[in-house]
């Protein structure tokens, strides 16, 4: 990802703005001007044909992965029936789950965001169709933009047997209908368990909306969940608390 004085990190590789320059700005912010208004970087897909039944329960978690969780906490966090989206780790061990550990590439993790939700109000099937459509490119491995590794790589870690199934049937929907410019390469991953990123994750994108690679990456994506499904975008983002 990133470089930032807001919090000691950094990447390699990717463009980078220490503090962000008022130029720097400037050009972000005509970038993201024009990819929010074009169909790049988004993909309209129709819901999936198999998804969760709609029960009586009003809270189920769901942990996706797809690039910088900047983005997918982002995005998530714009979702009508999200009730909380947590930036963390997922897909290795508890000991090493923080960022410059997982930032190796070598600890199996990957930045992954945990999706509380109201499956009355929006179901697994319909987060999947976020997460595939406007969230990330499921046809790139291990990596997402200019992010590279496979802590970025585009996984599901279903937390019961009936998102397993979901998953698994929406990925092959999507394969048969060649919705995408190549092959689907998310992977459905055993949940072995959610570790939360450092609080200076949380709630990035809306705490640094002129950030350059938030500006460039991530702005355009709510914004083509605003256009794509407006019936489950939410104008008030849903933010991490307390962590």
């Amino acid at each position: 990802m990133h470089t930032s004085n807001i919090s000691p990190y950094s990447r390699t590789g990717n463009w980078l703005f220490k503090g962000g320059s008022v130029l720097c700005v400037a050009v972000a912010l005509f970038a993201w001007q024009r990819s929010a208004h074009s169909a790049e970087g988004a993909v309209a897909i129709a819901p999936p044909a198999i998804d969760e039944p709609i029960g009586a329960n009003h809270s189920e978690t769901a942990v996706f992965a797809g690039g910088c969780f900047w983005g997918v906490q982002g995005v998530f966090q714009h979702v009508r029936g999200v009730k909380q989206a947590v930036s963390g780790y997922t897909g290795g061990a508890a000991n090493t789950a923080q960022y410059e550990t997982v930032s190796t590439g070598e600890t199996g993790h990957a930045e992954s965001v945990q999706v509380t939700y109201d499956p009355t109000q929006v179901s697994y099937g319909r987060l999947l169709q976020v997460f595939f459509s406007v969230v990330q490119d499921p046809t790139e491995l291990n990596r997402q933009g200019p992010d590279t590794g496979t802590q970025y790589r585009s996984a599901l870690f279903p937390t019961n047997p009936a998102q397993r199934t979901v998953a698994q049937a929406y990925i092959a929907q999507l394969g048969a209908a060649h919705v995408f410019s190549g092959p689907i390469v998310t992977r459905v991953e055993e949940f072995k368990g959610f570790y939360p990123a450092e609080a200076y994750h949380q709630n990035f994108l809306t705490l640094n909306p002129t950030y350059p690679y938030i500006v460039i990456n991530d702005l355009p994506k709510v914004e083509n969940l605003k256009r794509l499904n407006p019936s489950l975008y939410r104008e008030d983002p849903v933010l991490v608390k307390g962590l």
